[in-house]
């Protein structure tokens, strides 16, 4: 009798969480259901505000780069396609991807001479060079979105912080630590030494050299014999005085 009784509870007990399951499964749905109807409603409103305030997304780059927040906040990707209802009618794709051709041809045109490593703020002053008086305007976070659409190009066109500046890479190839730390002290002059970087990072001989001869073989650093007693290696990323050449 009494193990009737326990397989009896064992059953009812089972019974019970089965249909707690059921119940749960059921709440889930309602809840994923609800929420598809939320974010439809947020979309809908998104695509009304984007309609609204079309020529301001497009003229406007602080107005744009609150757009692309807002849209960020609920998965939604202006940039995702060239086509659909964010290019039709708002040419945010096309922004884009326009951008997108004129870095690769700014930083084409500028490697001979700095390697392929160019700062930020020298990249936008030629796409907006390039683009003309009456163009629309371009911010840097304009510059760093079409820069990440460009990675779908290989392992080029990465964006590097050295200390306050960024610099846009547009050839393969990895910068480590120390070669960014390079950068970093490069930023004072223009120019580094190997007694600069031995006094400042404390480095062995040895490893000043191999950070330094990589940015001589890359083209990011030209090599100045005619500085003195000690070579010299100047980053012409970083010269002040060919920004608007």
């Amino acid at each position: 009798m009494r193990r009737g009784a326990g397989i009896g509870a064992i059953k009812n007990k089972n019974l019970a969480q089965a249909r707690y399951k059921d119940k749960g499964t059921e709440i889930a749905e309602d809840q994923f259901s609800q929420m598809t109807k939320q974010m439809e409603v947020f979309k809908k409103n998104l695509e009304d505000f984007a309609t609204k305030h079309k020529d301001d997304i497009r003229k406007d780059p602080q107005f744009r780069l609150q757009f692309q927040e807002m849209c960020a906040s609920i998965g939604v990707d202006p940039l995702a396609s060239s086509k659909g209802f964010w290019a039709e009618m708002l040419g945010v794709g096309d922004f884009y991807y326009e951008l997108g051709v004129q870095i690769v041809e700014v930083c084409l045109a500028t490697s001979h001479r700095n390697g392929g490593l160019i700062s930020i703020d020298e990249l936008r002053d030629r796409v907006m060079a390039s683009r003309g008086r009456n163009s629309q305007d371009v911010s840097l976070d304009d510059l760093l979105r079409a820069i990440r659409k460009l990675r779908i190009l290989g392992n080029g066109f990465t964006v590097l912080t050295a200390g306050s500046m960024q610099l846009v890479q547009s050839v393969p190839g990895e910068l480590t630590m120390d070669h960014t730390n390079v950068l970093q002290l490069a930023q004072k002059s223009g120019y580094v030494s190997k007694s600069q970087l031995i006094k400042e990072f404390k480095w062995e001989e040895e490893r000043t050299r191999r950070a330094l001869e990589f940015l001589t073989k890359e083209g990011m650093a030209w090599v100045d014999d005619q500085g003195g007693s000690e070579r010299l290696y100047w980053i012409p990323s970083l010269f002040p005085d060919v920004k608007s050449s």
